[in-house]
């Protein structure tokens, strides 16, 4: 029996891959035998319309994601409480279209045809920016919860939860730029980096200091804030929360000079 299957594209609007290839893609999609769900976008969806993607998957055995790093929307949809059995992800950010088409037709085994075509629009005005927790590699330390000060994180030694993601301020990443662990991610950064979800580069030691491996995490944690300190990461993230608070800042009215009392 054939799986039932479905492609959830995500049109992305913080433009992290260009208009000419989501347009490709979107024409791509369209040329295929398949019901494809085009989100715009999976983001704000995922904080404001929850529901829409849990009927979504509800009605499908596979699910093709394609949209950025598989690391940080996997993540995101775990962090919305999404169900994830038979999501599968492909990635826009470094897949070619044509590469992706392939991937659909041949290891996916979807046919040409006409697709069932619908577009899903989330009501909310300006998709947020907010950061997605990598709970594989969240050793607790509270760093980022402790650096932000817009009330987006609830932590305690126990859990580390976003609780306001709307309270995130666009193109402010400085919290996640001082996680020793790499576990904070923003879907929304257009840099291919860790910290837009691609795998970090330094390897995680098995097990983890949840495991007992605390010795371990504990030495690679800070041989990751020295790195930090050397490339100026932590000067970088000061200098984006500076600007944050200063956008946001109210504005003090203006003071008038004295009234003239002859």
């Amino acid at each position: 029996m054939s799986q039932n299957t479905c492609i959830l594209f995500c049109r992305c609007g913080a433009g992290v891959i260009s208009n000419e290839k989501t347009d490709q893609l979107a024409n791509a999609f369209q040329q295929l035998d398949a019901d494809v769900y085009e989100l715009r976008d999976l983001c704000a969806l995922s904080v404001h319309e929850k529901d829409v993607l849990q009927s979504i998957g509800e009605k499908y055995d596979r699910k093709l994601v394609v949209a950025c790093y598989s690391r940080a929307v996997e993540n995101m949809l775990r962090q919305a409480g999404i169900e994830l059995d038979g999501f599968e992800f492909l990635n826009f950010k470094e897949l070619s279209t044509e590469q992706i088409l392939e991937k659909l037709t041949d290891t996916y085994q979807l046919a040409s045809g006409e697709a069932r075509y619908q577009v899903q629009t989330s009501e909310l005005d300006v998709p947020a920016w907010f950061p997605v927790i990598d709970e594989s590699r969240c050793t607790l330390c509270g760093q980022c919860a402790r650096f932000c000060m817009f009330g987006v994180y609830s932590f305690d030694k126990r859990s580390l939860t976003v609780v306001n993601p709307l309270a995130c301020k666009n193109n402010c990443p400085a919290c996640g730029r001082t996680c020793p662990a790499s576990a904070i991610m923003f879907p929304r950064l257009a840099e291919n980096s860790a910290l837009a979800g691609a795998e970090p580069g330094e390897k995680k030691a098995a097990g983890g200091a949840k495991n007992g491996g605390l010795f371990v995490m504990l030495n690679e944690r800070n041989q990751i804030r020295k790195n930090i300190f050397r490339q100026g990461v932590v000067q970088m993230a000061e200098e984006e929360r500076r600007r944050a608070l200063e956008e946001f800042a109210p504005k003090r009215p203006k003071r008038e000079g004295p009234v003239d009392a002859s």
